[in-house]
């Protein structure tokens, strides 16, 4: 059997609306800038994602749909405008016939592309049962699947692990941290800044709130985690902050492997992303 490609859909709520719970976990920054952040890097590690055909993001914000659209996925206008389940099955409706579709929530900033991969792979093992992978705390759900031709059913909300599996759907048991890792208060966020957070949420963290860029040009880390098969990994800033790259950040250093405990230049773009890292010599 062939590798399964999956359409994924992630609902953003407006800005001003969205992680209520989450305001104020970084004091000097914009609670909506925190909230587009999130969106941001979730998008990004989808659509770096091998399992991934398309990436539908469910959005009524303007500023939202402008950036994740300029990042790749393609925009569905919330029409229905009625929460977060209308969104996912509005989503769903949007893709191809015959799509094996995937709802994601939009607030996983230290996702990994490989662990959704995995948990993308291991869904579709069992065709015709939709599945579901449950939040760190066991309550909450990230990651709702559904083979061809099955109607996503999703239920998202308080308890929604039990609602999903009250509903029929299977749940998926993979240790995968950084898919499980959603973010709805500011304990959330550092954990999952401890995993290594995405480059449009990290640069927002990186000085508790000041942009990454405040570092100034040659700032430095040091090879904390690196995988040689997504070409991805995480470093760890001289003021203890991880920062994680992407492929194209390690593509751009024309290097072929990296360390653990390597020292590495780091280069970010207007936006504090980390477009190169690169040995201090070399820069």
């Amino acid at each position: 059997m062939g590798q399964r490609l999956w359409t994924v859909v992630v609902p953003v709520k407006r800005l001003g609306a969205a992680k209520s719970r989450l305001r104020g976990a970084l004091p000097a920054v914009p609670h909506e800038e925190l909230a587009l952040a999130l969106a941001a890097d979730t998008v990004r590690a989808v659509r770096a994602c091998p399992a991934v055909a398309e990436v539908l993001v469910v959005t009524g914000d303007e500023r939202a749909a402008a950036l994740l659209g300029a990042a790749g996925a393609r925009i569905v206008p919330d029409e229905p405008e009625a929460g977060l389940n209308a969104a996912f099955r509005h989503g769903a409706a949007a893709a191809a016939a015959g799509a094996w579709v995937a709802g994601l929530t939009a607030d996983l900033p230290a996702l990994r592309p490989a662990e959704l991969a995995a948990a993308l792979r291991a869904a579709a093992d069992d065709p015709g049962v939709r599945r579901f992978v449950a939040d760190a705390p066991g309550s909450g759900t990230v990651l709702l699947t559904t083979p061809p031709g099955v109607p996503l059913a999703p239920r998202f909300g308080v308890g929604s692990a039990a609602a999903h599996a009250a509903g029929g759907a299977l749940p998926l048991a993979g240790p995968w941290p950084s898919l499980r890792r959603d973010v709805d208060t500011a304990a959330d966020l550092a954990a999952a800044r401890h995993l290594g957070l995405g480059p449009r949420t990290a640069a927002l963290a990186a000085t508790r709130g000041e942009s990454a860029a405040g570092y100034g040009a040659g700032m430095q880390g040091t090879v904390a985690t690196f995988d040689a098969q997504t070409r991805t990994g995480v470093l760890l800033l001289d003021d203890g902050t991880e920062l994680a790259f992407p492929a194209p950040a390690f593509d751009a250093s024309g290097l072929r492997l990296l360390r653990l405990g390597q020292r590495l230049r780091v280069d970010l773009g207007p936006d504090g992303e980390v477009v190169r890292v690169t040995l201090p010599t070399m820069a």
